[in-house]
């Protein structure tokens, strides 16, 4: 991978690199993901003997992502752990960019970095991930629970009900604790938990996820290119690239956008039997006056 590719979340450029990695040093690989971002700042021999491999492939491994040595790679893990940990007025106070000169100019503006974040979200994805995603999404015996945070949790909602409308057995996971006790109670192996979580990662989501995987139901997970807590956790992540007009605050855009893709691919996938669900649906509508 090319030095000039540093900008990249360094997880995002760890999953990316991985492909052109060797099996030796996709161990590496493997093992920054999975405990990431602690694992990255062990010594090159403790990094090397969890991953089953020698220090100098450690070595190699850094090179290749386009780092002179281990602790050029170690100082670029701690840049990309600030802008993990960003606020609103941090980004705000990095990014605040020069008023447009008119209303024209900061439209054309918006529309530009809209476009450009929306290509490399879908260039990124791999869809190995979004099939996966579908295909879990999609089991007619499975039990599906959504949940986000402060923000996302408005993209997990429409997820929700949009599946709702396509099968029956999914629900949008309640914000009160008594009720997410409740629905996480029955959680069992074959069930599915969707999860959108971005920087600022948030504790109560992080804990979701560790008691799906104790129940052995499969996780799910939204994130950016910085790579959730919860991504070592997950069987499927579907990162979005997070560049936006706005100065403070990160691009929702190309979340949705995923969320958009996802649903028509579950409606195919489905069928008629997501055709069948929608008419039983606008049936109740009716019965209820509500349509």
């Amino acid at each position: 991978m090319a030095s000039d590719e540093k900008s990249i979340p360094m997880a995002e450029a760890i999953r990316r690199g991985m492909a052109d990695c060797s099996p030796a040093e996709r161990k590496v690989a493997r093992v920054l993901l999975s405990s990431y971002p602690s694992a990255g700042f062990e010594t090159v021999a403790k990094l090397a003997a969890r991953a089953g491999v020698s220090g100098p492939t450690v070595l190699r491994f850094a090179n290749r992502l386009g780092y002179r040595g281990f602790p050029d790679f170690q100082q670029a893990l701690r840049d990309d752990l600030d802008e993990r940990s960003a606020s609103p007025v941090d980004l705000y106070d990095r990014r605040r960019p020069d008023a447009p000169s008119t209303p024209a100019a900061g439209l054309q503006r918006a529309a530009w970095i809209t476009s450009e974040t929306l290509d490399r979200t879908f260039d990124a994805l791999v869809p190995g991930e979004f099939d996966r995603a579908v295909e879990l999404l999609c089991a007619p015996k499975a039990r599906v629970l959504v949940a986000g945070g402060r923000f996302s949790g408005l993209l997990a909602t429409l997820l929700a009900q949009h599946l709702q409308l396509l099968r029956p057995g999914v629900s949008p996971l309640p914000e009160f604790d008594a009720g997410r006790i409740e629905a996480m109670a029955g959680l069992k192996r074959g069930d599915v938990v969707v999860l959108f979580d971005y920087r600022r990662y948030e504790e109560p989501t992080r804990r979701l996820a560790m008691v799906a995987r104790e129940r052995k139901a499969s996780v799910v997970l939204f994130t950016d290119a910085w790579m959730s807590p919860i991504a070592s956790e997950a069987d499927v992540v579907l990162p979005s690239e997070t560049e936006s007009p706005s100065a403070a605050f990160d691009a929702m855009t190309p979340v949705l956008a995923i969320v958009e893709a996802m649903i028509a691919e579950c409606a195919a996938r489905l069928g008629s039997a997501a055709s069948d669900r929608m008419r039983d649906v606008e049936a109740a509508g009716r019965e209820l006056g509500l349509y």
